[in-house]
């Protein structure tokens, strides 16, 4: 080739490089593509707007209006908002990395089971009230599939994927056998940003896995994009379609015993797991009777057990002692070493106890099948009659011993 051809073609050459170069430049520093993308931390985006919840009432109209959940009373609007939707599970765990929480003190009935290696789990269930903030978020569990099928046939439920091991603790292949798969299962494997996002602020240092939130409000909106925010449901094999609580069994309430009525003090502590370990003391749970609020604060490992955004003390107006069966899976899972999956005993009938306005009341439970309502009675054979407000349900094994004081 002739040399100033040569010269002429890599000077071409270098001139269309730096010009490209140049706008390349010029695009990204002036124009600024995209800004509103949240700078990626992970797969799953950092939620960075803060979004609080639309639902949001005047603190001083009549509360006229009773949760069917708990008996918790509200206003007009408040009734208004939620008879447009479906109660929701959310899981939220409850490893020591993870403390504290969102969103449990927001949830009408909470429920606490051992996840594996004496780690437990919570699934806490939203419908008269919502919540800024949930999580973290944690896998789905067969026994809490059974419990979130008592508030309707095919019931809203969230999660971060769940066990999936073939086997009796399966869940994620039930959710699929329910009719539940693609339509009211909320998994943020299939779901993603922005409704779940990882938010490695939230508590200091946690490793990943301790880093999904989400909130009440994008979970409902979610669910309305898939027609599924109103108080009716449609059976996904049969086409029928019905109000989420035709068939729903609504427990017993009550006001508050007067003042002079309740006891000065007492407290009550157990642990969920019998597992011999060196961490089995960070998930021993305390409930500690407050005669001025007739309610009882919750203490775990020791120490009072807060709410992450409003750093105030878990408080629960009943709980709910179930005594039930509890056995391994033997289905091969063994994650960290934390052995294997569990399976409670959540149907049929057994022994429970009730902590309510400062007592301890022995009684039954009972659960027919996976879809009926759990009920729970006296030694007299009467229903339990629950104080208005946030329900604790507790799944202790057969001979777990209380410590009451």
């Amino acid at each position: 080739m002739d040399r100033k051809i040569f010269f002429v073609l890599t000077g071409l050459f270098l001139g269309v490089y730096l010009l490209s170069a140049g706008l390349s430049y010029a695009a990204f520093t002036i124009i600024k593509p995209f800004p509103n993308l949240p700078v990626i931390q992970s797969p799953i985006a950092k939620n960075t707007d803060n979004t609080k919840s639309k639902f949001k009432y005047d603190p001083t109209l009549p509360r006229t209006e009773e949760c069917p959940l708990n008996g918790a009373m509200y206003s007009k609007p408040q009734k208004e908002a939620w008879s447009q939707r479906r109660p929701m599970g959310i899981m939220i765990e409850n490893s020591k990395a993870a403390r504290p929480q969102s969103g449990l003190s927001s949830a009408d009935i909470v429920y606490e089971a051992e996840a594996e290696g004496g780690i437990t789990r919570f699934m806490g269930v939203f419908y008269c009230q919502d919540a800024d903030f949930v999580g973290p978020i944690r896998s789905a569990r067969t026994y809490y599939l059974d419990y979130i099928s008592e508030y309707g046939q095919s019931p809203l439920y969230v999660h971060v994927g769940g066990a999936n091991t073939p086997g009796p603790a399966n869940a994620l292949g039930q959710i699929e056998s329910y009719g539940w798969g693609g339509y009211n299962d909320i998994n943020q494997f299939s779901v993603g940003f922005p409704t779940f996002w990882r938010d490695y602020d939230r508590i200091k240092d946690a490793a990943t896995e301790h880093t999904m939130y989400s909130t009440t409000d994008k979970l409902w909106s979610y669910a309305a994009q898939k027609r599924q925010l109103t108080n009716t449901e449609t059976d996904n094999r049969t086409g029928k379609t019905t109000a989420w609580d035709a068939g729903f069994v609504k427990w017993a309430f009550k006001n508050d015993v007067d003042l002079a009525s309740r006891p000065q003090a007492s407290s009550v502590t157990f642990s969920l797991s019998n597992i011999q370990a060196s961490y089995a003391d960070d998930y021993v749970v305390n409930w500690k009777y407050d005669r001025d609020s007739n309610s009882y604060l919750r203490f775990n490992g020791g120490v009072p057990h807060l709410d992450l955004d409003t750093n105030s003390q878990l408080l629960a107006k009943n709980v709910v002692l179930i005594y039930t069966t509890l056995t391994v899976a033997n289905d091969g899972y063994n994650e960290e070493g934390h052995g294997t999956h569990m399976l409670y005993g959540t149907k049929g009938s057994g022994k429970a106890q009730f902590l309510i306005d400062g007592k301890i009341i022995d009684g039954t439970w009972q659960k027919k099948n996976r879809l009926s309502r759990t009920l729970f009675f006296d030694l007299k054979g009467n229903p339990i009659q629950f104080n208005r407000g946030q329900i604790w349900i507790e799944l202790l094994p057969l001979g777990t011993q209380i410590s009451a004081k």
